[in-house]
């Protein structure tokens, strides 16, 4: 009887890991991401630094930013990032929330697998929880209309997104370009958060960030000679080149003398002279052209005292026609006067060695920028960070009309009603849905350890004060106490807690159900995705 032969499945360079050990392994590699962006939340973060292969540096407590730069192989992990992507995505804030969100959930899932709890049993008690979580955070949801003073609401709101960031000198000044800029921009409710345009000057503190009625490009004039300031101005948005077409395909132009030659380029100086006096003629004193101005139209323009910039890109030139008012044109020959924009002043302003044009007092734009000033480069890029982050979150709370309080209140109350609905649950489900509960409580936990208090201690005062009816009873880190954080001002919008829930449910629920990881050579060159060290 001859001996068996193995058989053989895979090629030799795939490798295959099958069983608990996946589940361990991607189970560990979600916990250790969500480990890092930990120290971040809140108010009282720290900053991580980051520093690329070629030297760059990114100074930020934002976790999508620290995820996306961090050079992440994991598969399990990279679907963590994912997370974080989404969330900044959707609402723009709340990605470290739903990452740790996401982590917790795990490792109290791995609790549950270490007590002989089937993976199917426990994403089951998941989605039961996460679907009540969603019923629950709809009737928990403070309704902004009701407040007597909306716009002092959504500026409490843009502070507490800045808040942690590095801006809380100057989280007054930034809520209130925020709010203006996003109600400006609004439409009939709906809101286009691509119509703010952010730009960045070095140069003065941060304190003089301010919001332009319009738009600032990072563009100079064409030409010296043109005005540096035109005052009420007429805008003319070109989407042509103010140039002679040269031909296609390859052409040889036969001249057999001297006037020919002479007649040629007269004719090509006469063309673009018409150009100039068809946009003079529409009443135009500014031009803005998204491809190329000629020499020579430079030289009409100026003579003309018609300010110009070229090059414009596209998302600008649409910018520009909200904020303006005017209609990108393509055809030079069929502009009117109608179509032309306008704004009390266009003028390009100096700001150390860059010039910009500043296009503003425009009337009732749909448009427009903040220009953000700051001593260095990763001041600004932080600053950036802390307003889009407030952006996001006045825009969420218009939209849905609904908020929340912060400081660990939420996830209180929310851990709370889970666990009084797990009680009407006979299976095992009901262990998987008081881990959820437990999951939530370890935002306030991380809130309070951040702030140097005991964690312990906080989370024991918060849950006895919501036993006792106090549903908006939140950690106030700037008082170290605990109160009612919607009186105290310290809100967030429904969305961010209901997307990081969602998000975060899913993709601990789909990494549960994983036992089985086949690393294939193409992607992973034969290896497997590296074991990643215990926490402990």
């Amino acid at each position: 009887m001859s001996e068996k032969q193995p058989i053989f499945i895979f090629p030799e360079n795939m490798q295959r890991v099958i069983g608990k050990d996946a589940q361990r392994n991607n189970i560990m590699a979600a916990r250790i991401v969500a480990d890092t962006v930990k120290t971040t939340l809140g108010p009282k973060g720290m900053d991580k630094m980051l520093v690329s292969g070629m030297g760059d540096i990114i100074v930020t407590n934002d976790g999508v930013t620290i995820l996306e730069e961090m050079e992440i192989e994991h598969p399990a992990a990279k679907m963590m990032v994912e997370i974080a992507k989404t969330q900044e995505d959707e609402v723009g804030d709340g990605t470290t929330t739903a990452v740790m969100l996401a982590g917790k959930l795990l490792e109290n899932a791995e609790k549950l697998l270490d007590s002989k709890i089937h993976p199917t049993v426990i994403t089951k008690g998941y989605r039961l929880a996460a679907e009540k979580s969603q019923e629950f955070l709809k009737n928990l949801g403070v309704n902004i209309s009701s407040s007597t003073d909306s716009d002092a609401l959504l500026r409490q709101i843009a502070m507490t997104a800045m808040t942690g960031k590095g801006a809380e000198t100057v989280k007054e000044i930034f809520a209130d370009i925020i709010v203006r800029a996003v109600k400006q921009i609004s439409e009939q409710g709906k809101i286009d958060l691509t119509n703010i345009k952010i730009e960045k000057a070095r140069g003065n503190g941060i304190e003089h960030t301010e919001l332009i009625s319009g738009i600032v490009l990072d563009k100079e004039r064409v030409s010296a000679d043109m005005p540096s300031r035109v005052e009420n101005a007429k805008i003319a948005l070109i989407d042509a080149a103010l140039e002679i077409k040269g031909p296609e395909t390859e052409a040889k132009i036969s001249v057999s003398s001297p006037e020919q030659l002479q007649g040629f380029i007269e004719q090509e100086d006469r063309l673009l002279k018409k150009m100039v006096a068809k946009i003079k003629e529409t009443g135009a004193n500014v031009v803005f052209c998204q491809k190329g101005i000629d020499d020579v139209a430079q030289y009409y323009l100026a003579k003309e005292k018609i300010y110009a910039a070229r090059r414009i890109a596209k998302s600008d030139m649409e910018k520009l026609a909200r904020a303006t008012g005017g209609r990108i044109v393509s055809n030079l020959q069929e502009m009117t006067g109608e179509q032309l924009g306008s704004a009390g002043i266009v003028e390009e302003i100096k700001n150390n060695e860059n010039s910009m044009t500043y296009v503003k007092g425009c009337r009732n734009p749909k448009a427009m920028t903040i220009l953000i000033h700051g001593g260095t480069e990763h001041v600004i890029a932080e600053m950036e960070r802390a307003i889009k982050d407030g952006l996001g979150d006045v825009a969420a709370s218009i939209r849905d009309g609904k908020i929340v309080a912060g400081g660990g209140a939420i996830e209180i109350e929310l851990a709370r009603e889970l666990r009084k609905f797990s009680q009407t649950l006979g299976g095992r489900e009901q262990l998987a849905i008081e881990e959820f509960a437990s999951s939530l409580e370890f935002i306030p936990l991380t809130l309070a350890e951040n702030a140097g208090l005991d964690p312990i201690d906080v989370l024991t005062e918060m849950k006895a004060r919501h036993d006792r009816g106090e549903k908006y009873a939140g950690l106030n880190l700037f008082s170290g106490k605990i109160e009612d954080n919607l009186r105290a001002g310290i809100v967030e919008p429904l969305r961010i807690k209901t997307q990081a829930i969602n998000s975060a449910s899913e993709v601990s629920m789909m990494i549960l159900r994983i036992d089985d990881v086949i690393a294939s050579s193409s992607k992973s060159g034969g290896r497997m995705p590296p074991q990643m060290p215990d926490l402990d």
